[in-house]
């Protein structure tokens, strides 16, 4: 009778972690190297859809502060291409719209261009524009005054001028005390205010903004608005949008252009989801090439290990077993490039958010999508090195060099 053959042993899943972990030990550098190579992928995924993350969140927060019932009105063109105008009474028809809670406007003094001092060269205007305001746009578009005073009764009649942020830094004028004065359209201005950056109105940002009476005292301005803002009920604002253009100008509503601010918001999400698009496959390039990296080292691993393959063979160890064991190798070494990828990718995202003054937000499914993708790289990459080392007879393991 024949001996009895002893069933090979079989692995726990235990056992199986530790005798891939110990593959790894023995050979740290390349380990490293190639679990870096991984990571640098992974972290530049997970920092691209963070930030993008973290500065969509900011975006979100400034419109809940500021309130996104805001709509704005300007003119477009007419029906032969031509540049169209509000009508004069465009703001006072607005405010008679039932659900509207406030009305504003500011109208372009056209020709009018603004110098720090006159000994300015003509061709340096900063690029500012002149506008005519309303007493109340502060209050509806939600901007607070940085510094001095805003227009008055009395002041919107005189040569009194109110900087937008980036107006204030051009023309270096950076509190209006001691009282500044500037040239707006070859007449000398007193600056008596800085206002606060408008996110929902940021043309008013690179402005000189006078009052309505005085432009139409000192410029050939007509009186009529460029840009009307308004403020509804909340729950009303899509039934104003719906009305404002044949409001402002009934002869002819299709010339007007009505817009919000969440307008600008899903512009601004598209082109986020663009750019993450076109990272996110660069990313996935570097996890690749990642990839390439685990196959290349479980390669030569297993070519140096031979003799450790055969020796093993020899006392019983089965192909699956062998096979096991240099796929445990493979993922623990990408599982390690993931969340080593992750870790260094949350900390570029917080530390860049940081340094933005954003709150840092890294979705939960870049994080988790991106372990997982490198572990499944990785299994794939290693599948074939461990497929090999399971073939090796024991007898031509040991006799290799």
């Amino acid at each position: 009778m024949s001996p009895a053959r002893l069933a090979p042993a079989r692995l726990a899943p235990a056992d199986v972690v530790r005798v891939g972990a110990a593959g790894l030990r023995a050979r740290p550098t390349r380990v490293l190297l190639s679990a870096l190579g991984i990571a640098i992928g992974i972290a530049a995924m997970v920092a691209v859809v963070g930030i993008s993350s973290s500065s969509r969140e900011q975006l979100h927060r400034q419109l809940a502060a500021l309130g996104t019932n805001l709509l704005t009105v300007t003119p477009g063109q007419t029906l032969d291409g031509r540049p169209a105008a509000l009508p004069a009474p465009a703001e006072a028809m607005i405010g008679r719209i039932g659900p509207v809670t406030a009305v504003s406007a500011t109208g372009a003094v056209r020709g009018a261009r603004v110098y720090r001092t006159d000994r300015i060269p003509r061709v340096e205007t900063n690029g500012l524009s002149v506008l005519a305001a309303r007493l109340t746009l502060p209050a509806t578009v939600g901007t607070g005054i940085r510094s001095g005073a805003w227009l008055n009764g009395l002041t919107g009649r005189y040569p009194a001028a109110v900087l937008g942020a980036d107006a204030a830094d051009r023309l270096g004028v950076g509190r209006p005390s001691p009282q500044p004065m500037i040239l707006v359209g070859g007449v000398r201005f007193a600056v008596i205010g800085v206002l606060d950056r408008a996110p929902l109105a940021p043309e008013l940002d690179a402005a000189v903004l006078i009052g309505w009476d005085a432009a139409t005292a000192l410029f050939p301005f007509d009186g009529r608005p460029t840009t009307v803002y308004t403020r509804s009920a909340d729950s009303q604002v899509e039934a104003v949008h719906a009305v404002l253009a044949a409001t402002a100008d009934p002869a002819e509503p299709g010339a007007v252009v009505v817009s919000k601010p969440s307008d600008v918001l899903a512009a601004r999400q598209a082109a986020d989801a663009t750019l993450n698009a076109l990272l996110l496959g660069l990313g996935a390039v570097a996890l690749l090439v990642g990839g390439v990296g685990v196959a290349n080292t479980m390669v030569i691993s297993v070519l140096e290990r031979r003799a450790e393959i055969g020796l093993r063979r020899s006392l019983g160890a089965t192909r699956g077993q062998i096979r096991l064991q240099f796929l445990a190798e493979s993922l623990l070494l990408a599982t390690l490039g993931g969340i080593g990828g992750v870790l260094l990718g949350i900390a570029v995202t917080a530390g860049y958010a940081a340094y933005q003054g954003w709150p840092a937000v890294v979705p939960a499914w870049a994080s988790g999508g991106a372990v997982g993708a490198t572990v499944l790289i990785g299994g794939l990459a290693g599948l074939y090195p461990a497929i090999r080392a399971a073939r090796l007879t024991p007898t031509e393991a040991l006799a290799a060099p």
